[in-house]
């Protein structure tokens, strides 16, 4: 588990600048491969599952993660995938919270990837 996953997300109040360039790159390299910074506004990653039961499951696990966090992302589900999408809607772009997000989720998809 990174050091990212360890962290709670902070409630963002809005008086903060979205994170830019090199700081994003920072937080980046914290979270693991698959991951895209968007036009330095959200982050996306798709996740590949053997059928439809497994991708559910899946994002219900990121669906608790999400309320414990008060951080909630965008989820398209559909057979055999997940895509998320991620960013800070206060500010219109990206804080460390959503790269913590996507640690605790990456931390989860690990164990799946372990259970196959």
């Amino acid at each position: 588990m990174t050091q990212l996953a360890q962290k709670s997300c902070e409630p963002c109040k809005g008086d903060i600048p979205p994170l830019k360039s090199e700081k994003l790159k920072q937080f980046q390299k914290q979270i693991h491969a698959g991951w895209q910074v968007i036009q330095e506004h959200h982050l996306e990653k798709e996740f590949s599952f053997k059928d439809f039961k497994s991708a559910l499951v899946f994002t219900n696990k990121v669906g608790e993660i999400a309320e414990h966090e008060g951080h909630h992302p965008d989820i398209y589900l559909s057979w055999g995938k997940v895509k998320l999408t991620l960013w800070t809607h206060k500010i219109n772009g990206l804080t460390e919270s959503d790269f913590i997000l996507a640690a605790k989720v990456d931390a989860i998809s690990n164990y799946r990837d372990t259970q196959k």
